[in-house]
């Protein structure tokens, strides 16, 4: 399988770390580009209009510094980074169609029973509304940057 563009959200986890790396090395055996994007969510409207996230509204200079110290584990592998908003699998499947990606690559927390029926699932989402392939990680994954 040759690719062009290989496509990773990040969360700024440890779940999405360990995706890039799997990245990172698919990247480097297939000549491939890195697309690492992270997703802003919108804030969510409440009663007359008012915003409330429940913690402090995140600082977009601080989200855009973060992911700048998000790079592949090689420095031989091309990358480019992202910021887009709105809902995270929404927004990673549309981006994927939109320059044509040949795979995502995402980290999945991996949470089962209550913590996903509450949390819901992304990586789930994605892979099912993606039309290329996708690859999961797992948080406990490791794979070495070679």
């Amino acid at each position: 399988m040759n690719a062009e563009t290989i496509l990773v959200p990040t969360d700024f986890s440890s779940c999405g770390d360990a995706a890039l790396k799997y990245a990172t090395a698919l990247a480097h055996s297939m000549g491939a580009k890195l697309l690492i994007v992270h997703v802003e969510e919108p804030p969510l409207a409440y009663g007359g209009g008012e915003m409330y996230y429940g913690i402090a509204e995140p600082d977009q200079k601080e989200i855009e510094r973060m992911l700048a110290a998000v790079r592949p584990t090689r420095d031989d592998v091309p990358h480019e980074s992202r910021i887009i908003t709105g809902a995270p699998a929404d927004a990673i499947v549309d981006l994927a169609a939109e320059v044509d990606a040949d795979m995502i690559v995402m980290g999945t927390h991996g949470r089962t029973g209550l913590g996903r029926l509450l949390m819901g699932s992304v990586a789930e989402l994605v892979v099912r509304r993606a039309g290329c392939p996708v690859l999961t990680v797992r948080q406990s994954s490791d794979v070495a940057a070679s």
